[in-house]
């Protein structure tokens, strides 16, 4: 389980395919503290750490994980939002993440505020139901409130720390994020699909 407060950025140092699955290495200044077989959030995706090498740390995503997420657009210097798991005795500042992406949201507008940046998504208006005005929702791995929700756009503003220690900063226009939609909300609209089959 993740929170969404983004403890590192990484970048892409190396890309291997092998068959449908897609290998990256990843440079961050957290890579050598990382252990083999430990989950990090990666732009909201959970994957699995399967190497080490000094400062890089190499991960695989399964054609699952491709289809459902941006990491078939990741090259090489693509900057990543890392966090790792959340210690069982640690605070929960942002919300509850797992790093299952549900799916990907397009940028379709950035506003500078100055003070703040306003981004706007668009996503798919099948997961409608799991959009509130001041809800939660995870942008590549980022815990965000967002608001102005409409069936398939909502906004989200940044502060400027955010900006600076995030890859958020990178998001224009036309740009596709990782999107994780509220937990809760989940098992509240299954459950009421059920009591209505």
């Amino acid at each position: 389980m993740f929170t969404g407060i983004i403890e590192s950025t990484g970048q892409v140092a190396e890309v291997l395919a092998t068959g449908t699955n897609q290998s990256y290495w990843i440079s961050s200044p957290i890579s050598h503290e990382l252990k083999i077989d430990q989950s990090v959030s990666h732009d909201g995706v959970c994957l699995t750490v399967e190497a080490i090498d000094g400062q890089r740390h190499k991960v695989t995503a399964i054609q699952e994980t491709l289809q459902k997420s941006n990491l078939s657009h990741w090259n090489k210097g693509h900057q990543v939002n890392l966090e790792r798991c959340m210690p069982m005795n640690g605070r929960l500042d942002g919300h509850i993440v797992q790093g299952h992406v549900d799916a990907t949201a397009t940028c379709v507008s950035v506003n500078d505020l100055e003070g703040s940046r306003e981004f706007r998504f668009r996503f798919p208006a099948s997961f409608a139901s799991l959009v509130i005005e001041k809800g939660s929702a995870s942008i590549n791995g980022i815990s965000l409130t967002i608001f102005n929700v409409t069936r398939d756009e909502f906004s989200v503003a940044i502060i400027p720390y955010t900006l600076e220690h995030t890859n958020i900063k990178d998001v224009a226009p036309g740009s596709v994020v990782n999107i994780e939609f509220d937990m809760v909300g989940k098992y509240i609209t299954r459950y009421l699909s059920l009591q209505q089959a």
